[in-house]
Formats: structure tokens, C-alpha cells, sequence
């Protein structure tokens, strides 16, 4: 396993924050002074400024509702509230993609890497149900557009077809499969809208159901198998 891999299913940061640790010079495998690329074997003896750290192997998942005004990052001078902060939880997680501060709502915590990446990953179509009010009432033109895919000019790109159903005028479900920057928003403010309210629902398999908001609750059993085969194919 490459070394910045290594550290970070250690649970001790991002891939990328392990990157700087190592070009700062803490870190050691096996006595010696550790550079990008090394590769960690099972008997492997890593060290950050001079203390052991060991494997993950136990992998916690878990659904969290994140509340409006809480910014999804582990570290930010200027955010009011990190997720981190937030979350009241005895070992270090990390988000499975994002939700805005002014949105709430699921988002799945784990400390599993692997799970992270491949679940962000756009081309693996993984479905993120949201249920949206907007300012005005919504029309059956409205719904065809959003469904069909919105040209978003800021990004000069393209959304992708969706499933959007009609709760009521002036609310929708969306389901989709890819994770533009404020993509909900951006498509509903093309079309003339401007969004109200915006909630998480649903992550793939994994749904907010009773869950209230600032709490979370450990995805387990059958539920998690399930999690995983749908994100790798088997677990």
C-alpha cells in the first residue's frame, strides 16, 4: 500500500494532507525517513513524529444529518461551524461528498478511503435523492427541463438526465447521479427559481428516514453490505 494511502486508512488525515506530512520530513517507515511513493508492507513500522501508528481495520460508516449552516470541511478559519466540529463522534471521519452550508441533510461519515473515492466518482452513476422547495409555482415545463438535463453557464456544462417528480406547487423530488457545485441550485436559478430549501434524502441505498437533524447513526449489517456492493461490485 503506498505510504499516503497508508497513513490516511490510519485515520489520521486526508491522502492529501498525509502528501505534506511526509514532504515535511515526520514520517518513517521502518527507521528510515519516508518519501513519496514508498510503498508500506504488512510488517511495516510507520511513524509520525516518532509515534506508531497503526492500520484501520475495523471501517466505520456512518449516516449523519448535517444541519444548514454547517460548512462541509475539516478545517476552515472563516466557517462558522466545520462538520468536524459538528459532529460529536470519539474517532476521526471523513465526508463522502459534500452538501452546502445553506443545504441539510444526509451525508455518510466513514474513515474508509476507498469507500469515499469510489462513492464520489461521477462515472459510477451512484443516485443522491433531494427533496427541493422553490420560490414560485412549479410548472409541468419546468419539471421536463430539469428532468432533461439543464446547460448550466457558469460551468459551461451540461447536467446530466434526471428523475424529478412533483410533490406539491411549490416542492420536488430529484434524483442525481453526478455532484456538480451547487448543482441543484445553479440548474433550479437557470430556469428562472430560486431554491428555498434543500435536503439530502437518500445516498444510493442509505436514506435519512426518522433521523433528526445534528444526530447520526451507524450503518450496520445488510445495510452497509449493501452500501459496499453497490459501490464496488462485492464486498
Amino acid at each position: 500500500m503506498r505510504l499516503n494511502k497508508y497513513i490516511a486508512s490510519c485515520g489520521v488525515c486526508s491522502r492529501r494532507e498525509a502528501d505534506k506530512i511526509i514532504e515535511a520530513g515526520r514520517v518513517t517507515v521502518d527507521g528510515e525517513l519516508a518519501t513519496q511513493g514508498v510503498q508500506v508492507l504488512d510488517n511495516s513500522v510507520v511513524m509520525i513524529d516518532g509515534k506508531a501508528i497503526t492500520l484501520n481495520v475495523d471501517k466505520t460508516v456512518i449516516a449523519y444529518y448535517k444541519e444548514i449552516g454547517v460548512t462541509c470541511t475539516e478545517k476552515d478559519e472563516h466557517a462558522e461551524k466545520t462538520i468536524t466540529e459538528a459532529l460529536d463522534y470519539p474517532k476521526r471521519l471523513t465526508y463522502a461528498g459534500r452538501l452546502d452550508k445553506d443545504s441539510e441533510g444526509l451525508i455518510i461519515m466513514t474513515d474508509d478511503g476507498d469507500l469515499i473515492q469510489a462513492m464520489m466518482k461521477g462515472s459510477n452513476m451512484h443516485e443522491k435523492e433531494y427533496v427541493v422547495t422553490v420560490d414560485k409555482k412549479i410548472t409541468p415545463r419546468f419539471i421536463k427541463d430539469m428532468s432533461g438535463g439543464v446547460y448550466l453557464e457558469e460551468l459551461d456544462r451540461t447536467t446530466r438526465k434526471c428523475v424529478v417528480t412533483m410533490n406539491n406547487d411549490y416542492s420536488f423530488n430529484i434524483v442525481l447521479t453526478q455532484g456538480l457545485n451547487r448543482q441543484i441550485r445553479r440548474m433550479c436559478e437557470a430556469l428562472g427559481y430560486n431554491v428555498i430549501s434543500l435536503k439530502r434524502i437518500r445516498v444510493m441505498n442509505i436514506e435519512l428516514g426518522n433521523l433528526q437533524p445534528g444526530r447520526y447513526r451507524e450503518i450496520q449489517g445488510t445495510e452497509l453490505q449493501k452500501l459496499y456492493s453497490m459501490t464496488f461490485g462485492t464486498k
